[in-house]
């Protein structure tokens, strides 16, 4: 190789940075093979002017002989031609040698290089061993170093370098040949940055003089060019390709601006007629042709753009971004063809589809030959855009040159094939032996109609494939769609409707309107060529009442189905089924009455508002709605008719209907069919009590069925079956009805012959031949039928009944499907503790079932011992009766059952929440009544609950041997009473007995939850009998009544032991010495009991008394117990005491007790029993408390007076802890028993009495207890 002799090679890919070699180029050429391989091996930081980021990059160079003419003349700014490093070459190691030719030829070649202005320059020294060896007297190396740097590099030092027999394997060569690869890469990378920008500057300055006339956007595309290629030689590919899209956006910039009247003259050459459309080139690193016709500011526009995507696509090729050649070859295309508009070029009619189609194939088949199949498969979505693009205009070339017609093309079209073949030109030398180019699938296509359809459905079909790989199915249906057009223009409408149903579908769905009415318009065409009558009739439909159409378009397709409809038929029965939501649409329908809920035989009219979508009037033969009848379940419906109201139904008895767009259809129809749900409920026949719930769905066949059989009813793909009418099945039907455009109202009369459920399934209208089919109405569409049985009720006219005054109770009579007869009446049974008061103005009313007043009618009551006889006013069926009557129930003397009581059977007897909560406290009485009803053979029990007003209890009062009788009466309820005549006397009179009235007035209020007092004392002048039946009577009356409503009220109750047998007092003294009593001291407590009268004969029987000494006497226990911890009872606190039976016998008994605190402190308590032996029998029946007593009186036979320790300090205690410490005895040997008196019989004189206790005389705080 001799690279002096070679010369540079521009404009290819293979362009590196020029270094010319002066001096020995012998030595150079033994050197270049090694400088050529090891200069790029170590890449170089490359730092940028303006801040930009630093890259690194390796340096390669084109090494080529020095010559003058390689130097760069003023005003040329090539790059690529520019040398930027000159090297002088020389082994001289002779000073004679280098004065004598080497200086001198070093000498011219500064010379030069100083008269053309270049500073980048190096001089290479090496030294060569050989040499040496020949010559004796040569000077060291340093020496002609020395001499070099002093004559040519005085100020640049580094200019001159030394590299020492590079040919040598040796550590020493190899330093310093690593050293002068580094000096020349920096060197190089030096004067490379400073040219680089220089030019950069130029270019700046030339752009910005865009706007002074005379300047060419031509000569500025080949200088930013220069910068793009010296990119690219340096592999920079990102900087170069950022330069062709600054001219991209520069030229579209000046284009939009020439559109909107702001135009360049240099744009005039540009605007020149389009006379080649051969398409893009991108088989070429650079297309010379179009870039020398740029150059020469001859290209076209398409020639501008060809030659500039060309290169922006070898640069993204080279970046590894072959999808974005797709991306932006489908922006280059549509841009294109709106730039020709733009500046108006003259382009023959289908110039620019052949160039768009030759670009689109030359793009995939460049991304084809740089990507392998899996590559292709994964990126179709990047494709798949360039393959449509190419089948619309290889489509609109077919429609331009008469491919696609029936008949083929005619002259003037061929013609036109002929210009546009014409224009290609002749096939590229790239594309001459390829089979598939573009070049040769355009030419065949357009060669004749076969060849046509071949390359259009091979197109087509890998469009649409690969649009369903990807899942982008709206543009697949859209190129289905083409497919249609094609397939209708070839005369095959049944290939043409598959795709077009496709794309209705798609259409449908998503809501597109206008193509959804341009869809069906052709499918309607295909289906009129088909012979399809049905289909094309539901098509048809649809389209007259689509709104996109115009008012004739509609017409003509309503005409179409009325001619169809008014033909003659040999099959009168036979009739086509089409849905009705294309046809009309139910808007609303109302019930008449609202409650949508009718008793048999009762009217119920049903009033539809149909919104007609036909353009013009349609006559209909007959609208018909099948009803379903569901047979009322015994107990389904229970209460009065519209107690419970539908959903779906407003409170006027409307249903509202969704209002849907006919060209998408019902809602059935694009939608799953909505649930038909029902409640179901079991309930007992005895009771009507709700034994259980739940839902029941009535169309799961329709859920359950296959996604092939739920096919819109819209769609001309619609099963007809699913358009039939039931069989069987009740109709609502009208004649002769007219349908205007918009709204009409149609009244239906719905049957009511038979109790149970009436649902509406289906809607239908004929007109003709042709019937026109709601398959499902939904919301569902219910109305009730029932059948009642006649229902009595009694109710109080109040919250509740107050027993012992008259209250109103209300007679209500439902007659249901009974109709109450002249001489029809109630026998009510009379009650003597419920007497029915009745007078002669008592009136019945006569409601509705809807609960209008229909008449009033007097009340015929007849009463005898037994029985009280209504007479019944004369009442149709399914109507009210009601009327009222009063009731008097008597207030028993004797107490009655509480509520809170319990029942026989042990269980608490419980009442109505309500009336629990209310009547806190009142006594019921329960007071049955049986009713003989004319409907009914049995007699009904109705039971009503009347509640004592008052509640009375009695006290017996003693001081000393004077006795008191109290009753205090408590108004429970909530009304306010007048109280008058409390009186109060024996059932059986004793003559020596007098009851003194101590009562101020004789009438009082009493007001709610309030309590009335009233005392009588007792005067005897004999001996009392042992038992006193006493009775209380009143009069009451409610506050505002007048003294005729007064009613009687008495209360029976029974004293007993009314005497005073024991007066009982207690004296407490200070401690000896001491004046008053102290907290802490003990103190005396002397209890006296004295028996005040001789016992009577009955209360011989009940005292146990013992013969001793002469007397008789009886046992008597007495407690001293402190319940409110005050005392502490020191020693024993209980005992046992033989009480003589006579007048005045006294017992006393003393005890300590100690004051616990200081202040007026009561006395403690102190309780007297009856002590009755293990022989004595009980005088009344134990109860289950008595079993405890007897346990802890267990120690009792052994003597209380044995027992005086068993309390020696308690502040609290009873006899029964007395047995704690023995195990209780067996329960059925006989034991001691202790009796209480009754009240009255043991009188305390000291009960109330206090004593002052003074603080103990060390204390520092004072507690006082004041009760």
């Amino acid at each position: 190789m001799e690279p002096h002799e070679e010369k540079p090679i521009i404009y290819t890919m293979e362009n590196k940075p020029i270094v010319t070699c002066a001096g020995d180029q012998t030595l150079f050429t033994a050197l270049y093979s090694m400088l050529a391989q090891q200069l790029p091996r170590e890449p170089m930081e490359w730092r940028r002017s303006y801040g930009r980021a630093p890259k690194m990059i390796h340096l390669e160079a084109n090494f080529v002989q020095f010559k003058e003419e390689l130097l760069p003349k003023e005003g040329n700014k090539a790059l690529l031609t520019f040398p930027f490093l000159h090297i002088y070459w020389t082994d001289c190691c002779d000073t004679e040698t280098y004065k004598a030719t080497v200086k001198e030829d070093m000498q011219r070649w500064q010379n030069v290089l100083r008269l053309h202005g270049s500073t980048d320059w190096l001089i290479v020294v090496v030294e060569s061993d050989g040499k040496k060896k020949n010559k004796t007297n040569i000077l060291p190396r340093t020496s002609i170093m020395d001499k070099i740097r002093n004559d040519f590099c005085n100020k640049q030092s580094d200019r001159c370098v030394a590299l020492s027999d590079p040919l040598r394997d040796s550590s020493r060569s190899q330093e310093s040949w690593n050293s002068f690869l580094t000096k020349l890469r920096t060197l190089l990378l030096m004067s490379f940055t400073k040219n680089l920008g220089r030019f950069e500057d130029d270019m700046r300055t030339l752009r910005e003089k865009r706007t002074e006339p005379g300047w060419s956007f031509c000569d500025y595309f080949m200088v930013q060019e220069e910068l793009a290629f010296v990119f690219e030689m340096l592999q920079q590919y990102e900087d170069a390709l950022v330069q062709y899209d600054e001219l991209d956006a520069l030229f579209t910039q000046y284009v939009l601006n020439f559109g909107a009247g702001d135009g360049a003259n240099w744009l005039g050459s540009f605007c020149q007629p389009v006379r080649s459309w051969n398409g893009l080139l991108l088989r070429r690193p650079i297309d010379m042709e179009k870039r020398e016709l740029i150059q020469r500011g001859e290209a076209s526009l398409l020639d501008l753009r060809s030659y500039l995507f060309s290169r922006q696509c070898t640069l993204l090729i080279f970046l590894q971004r072959p999808w974005e050649v797709t991306q932006r070859a489908l922006e280059l295309l549509h841009n294109c063809v709106q730039e020709l508009h733009l500046l108006e070029v003259s382009v023959l009619h289908g110039a620019l589809d052949c160039w768009v189609f030759l670009s689109c194939l030359e793009v995939l088949h460049r991304i084809e030959g740089c990507c392998d199949r899996s590559q292709l498969e994964a990126n179709f979505s990047h494709t798949v855009g360039l393959w449509t693009y190419a089948t619309e205009k290889l489509k609109s070339l077919g429609y331009m040159c008469g491919l696609v017609s029936e008949n083929g093309p005619n002259s003037e079209e061929l013609n036109r094939t002929v210009d546009l073949l014409a224009g290609l030109g002749a096939e590229r030398p790239e594309t001459a032996n390829s089979l598939q180019s573009p070049y040769k699938k355009l030419k065949e296509a357009l060669s004749s109609v076969e060849a046509f359809e071949k390359h259009y459905l091979e197109l087509s079909h890998a469009a649409l494939e690969m649009y369903r790989a990807i899942g982008r199915m709206r543009s697949a249906r859209l190129v289905g769609k083409g497919l249609a057009e094609f397939y209708m223009r070839k005369g095959d409408p049944q290939t043409a409707q598959t795709f077009l149903l496709d794309s209705l579908k798609s259409y449908t769905a998503e809501g597109w309107s206008l193509p959804v009415t341009h869809t069906r318009k052709q499918i309607a065409q295909c289906q009129k060529q088909l012979q399809q009558t049905e289909d094309y009739l539901q098509t048809s439909a649809l389209l007259a009442s689509d709104a996109n159409l115009t008012d004739e378009e509609r017409k003509h397709y309503c005409q179409e189905i009325l001619t169809y409809a008014n033909q003659a038929s040999e099959d009168k029965d036979q009739r086509m089924g089409l849905s009705m939501s294309a046809f009309a649409q139910l808007r609303e329908l109302r019930f008449r009455p609202a409650t949508a809920t009718v008793h048999v035989g009762a009217s119920l009219q049903l009033e539809l508002r149909l919104c007609s979508l036909m353009p013009v009037p349609v006559r209909l033969e007959q609208l018909a709605a099948s009803v379903h009848f569901t047979l009322e379940q015994p107990g389904a419906r229970p209460g009065l008719a519209g107690s419970q109201r539908r959903p779906g139904v407003s409170p006027d008895g409307t249903v509202t209907f969704p209002a849907t767009s006919p060209s998408y259809g019902s809602p059935q129809a694009s939608a799953a069919p909505a649930l038909e749900l029902y409640e179901m409920q079991d309930r007992s026949p005895s009771d009507n009590a709700l034994n259980s719930t739940g839902v029941v769905c009535k169309n799961v066949h329709l859920l359950l069925r296959g996604n092939d059989s739920t096919s819109s009813l819209d769609t001309p793909s619609a099963s007809a079956s699913a358009l039939t009418m039931e069989d069987g099945a009740q109709m609502l039907k009208t004649n002769d009805v007219t349908l205007l455009p918009g709204n009409n109202s149609i009244v239906f009369t719905a049957p009511t012959m038979k109790p149970g459920t009436y649902t509406l399934r289906q809607l239908c209208a004929t007109v003709g031949r042709v019937q026109f089919v709601l398959p499902h109405i939904y919301p569902i569409v219910q109305y009730d039928v029932y059948s009642q049985e006649p229902q009595l009720t009694i109710e109080p006219f109040t919250e509740s009944l107050l027993a012992g005054l008259p209250q109103r109770v209300k007679f209500t009579i439902v007659t249901g499907h009974y109709a109450v007869k002249k001489g029809d009446a109630l026998q009510l049974s009379n009650s003597p503790s419920m007497p029915i008061l009745h007078s002669s103005s008592c009136s019945a009313r006569v409601l509705s079932s809807t609960g209008e007043l229909v008449g009033e009618a007097a009340l015929s009551i007849q009463a005898s011992e037994k029985v009280t006889s209504i007479s019944l006013p004369v009442t149709p069926p399914y109507h009210t009766l009601e009327f009222q009557l009063e009731v008097l129930c008597h207030i028993p003397s004797s107490p009655v059952r509480a509520e809170s009581e319990r029942l026989t059977n042990g269980e608490i007897r419980h009442r109505p929440k309500s009336r629990m909560r209310y009547n806190s406290g009142m006594a019921s009485i329960d007071q049955k009544v049986s009713i003989d009803c004319p409907w009914s053979i049995y007699s009904i029990l109705i039971s009503l609950t009347f509640y004592t007003p008052f509640r009375a209890k009695h006290s017996l009062l003693s001081a000393g041997k004077r006795k008191y009788v109290q009753v205090c009466l408590q108004n429970v309820s909530e009304t306010n009473f007048r109280l008058a005549n409390q009186t109060l006397m024996e059932c059986q009179p004793t003559p020596s007995l007098e009851l003194l009235s101590l009562n101020a007035k004789a009438h009082q209020l009493v007001y709610s939850k309030q309590c009335m007092y009233s005392l009588w004392e007792m005067k005897w002048s004999s001996e009392l009998p042992p038992c006193l039946q006493c009775v209380f009577a009143a009069s009451f009356s409610p506050a505002e009544a007048p003294d005729s409503a007064l009613k009687p009220y008495s209360y029976e109750f029974q004293l007993e032991r009314v005497s005073t047998l024991y007066s009982m007092k207690a004296e407490i003294q200070p401690a000896v010495g001491e004046q008053q009593c102290r907290a802490g001291t003990l103190c005396r407590l002397e209890v006296s009991i004295t028996r005040l009268t001789e016992p009577s004969e009955s209360e011989r029987e009940d005292e146990e008394a013992t013969e001793s000494e002469g007397f008789r006497t009886t046992k008597l226990m007495y407690e001293v117990v402190d319940n409110s911890s005050n005392w502490a009872v020191c020693g024993k606190s209980s005992g046992l005491v033989s009480m003589p039976v006579a007048a005045m016998a006294t017992h006393k008994v003393q005890m300590e007790v100690m004051p616990l605190f200081a202040g007026k402190l009561p006395f403690p308590s102190i309780k007297v029993f009856k002590y009755l032996p293990h022989s004595a029998l009980p005088t009344t029946q134990p109860d289950t408390d008595s079993c405890l007593e007897n346990d802890n009186l267990s120690l009792l036979d052994k003597g209380l007076e044995d027992q005086a320790d068993t309390a020696s300090l308690r502040s609290r205690g009873s006899v029964h802890s007395l047995g704690s410490g023995e195990q209780p005895q067996p329960r059925g040997v006989p034991m001691p028993r202790l009796e209480p008196f009754s009240p009255g019989q043991v009188f305390n004189c000291s009960l109330a009495r206090q004593v002052l206790v003074l603080p103990s005389t060390d204390d520092h705080v004072l507690e006082i207890n004041v009760t």
